[in-house]
């Protein structure tokens, strides 16, 4: 029985490498799911015992680290939203429907190369937790971070194995974005509270995340019922994600602002 289960898991996982795009798989973490996976247990086993090894330490002064940390994400997210705005302008991408280029031209690879980039920053983005618990802000350990940080890295770790290119540059262009904004904050707040005057906005990144998230509804939720080249199975990933993404994110919003409006 357990041989049997065995060879099944072998043979998904031969599957899974011999169908993804050949141009990537030579790319760091991209040819099989093991790696990753290994990082996101690795990840779910800081999450469990990080804060109990923290609990009679006190809190790393990490003022430094953040401020270099943040400004240099600002600095890759920057990068990255470039590189898919030009590559797919000079490559006339359809905002309504973009098969992925699976060819070895320039501006394919190239394309290929900002989607690899976009899935290894998720993989960096878990040091925002390892922060949070060296600083002890164990409050910020919420389901959502940890939703939000995770799971994400399968989703991005099949975009670049399977489609790295087309419909998936939307999602990639706008989140760069967002980054570049959210590390922007997180790189001021670092520097120090008097810093705080300025950072007026902060309660709009929320609001920034969930505009974000009803296009990619939207983007994803029209290629899901029109005829478009492109696998209806990560329409669909990324539709149900952004889903439980926009649950959790309202949330957040209504008990940060709203509630706490109310209850002044």
């Amino acid at each position: 029985m357990a041989s049997s289960a065995w060879q099944s898991v072998l043979s998904v996982h031969q599957r899974i490498v011999e169908n993804g795009d050949k141009r990537t798989d030579a790319w760091l973490f991209v040819y099989s799911p093991v790696p990753v996976a290994l990082i996101f247990l690795g990840y779910l086993l800081v999450v469990w015992a990080g804060p109990r090894l923290m609990k009679h330490k006190e809190p790393f002064d990490l003022k430094g680290v953040l401020i270099v940390y943040n400004f240099a994400m600002v600095g890759l997210s920057a990068y990255m939203f470039y590189e898919f705005l030009v590559t797919s302008w000079l490559s006339n991408y359809s905002l309504l429907c973009q098969p992925v280029d699976y060819s070895t031209s320039p501006l394919a690879v190239r394309m290929a190369g900002a989607c690899w980039w976009f899935f290894f920053s998720k993989v960096i983005e878990l040091s925002d937790t390892l922060f949070f618990i060296l600083r002890k802000k164990n409050n910020q350990l919420t389901v959502l971070h940890i939703f939000h940080h995770g799971p994400l890295m399968f989703n991005w770790w099949a975009g670049i194995k399977f489609v790295a290119g087309g419909q998936s540059f939307f999602i990639c262009l706008l989140n760069t974005f967002v980054h570049f904004v959210m590390y922007s904050y997180y790189g001021l707040a670092a520097i120090g509270p008097h810093m705080q005057k300025y950072l007026w906005w902060k309660r709009y990144l929320t609001s920034l995340q969930l505009v974000q998230l009803l296009m990619f509804l939207v983007h994803s939720g029209y290629n899901l019922f029109t005829e478009c080249d492109f696998p209806d199975s990560m329409n669909m990933l990324v539709f149900t994600y952004c889903v439980t993404l926009m649950i959790l994110f309202s949330n957040f919003y209504y008990q940060s602002y709203l509630n706490k409006k109310k209850q002044k």
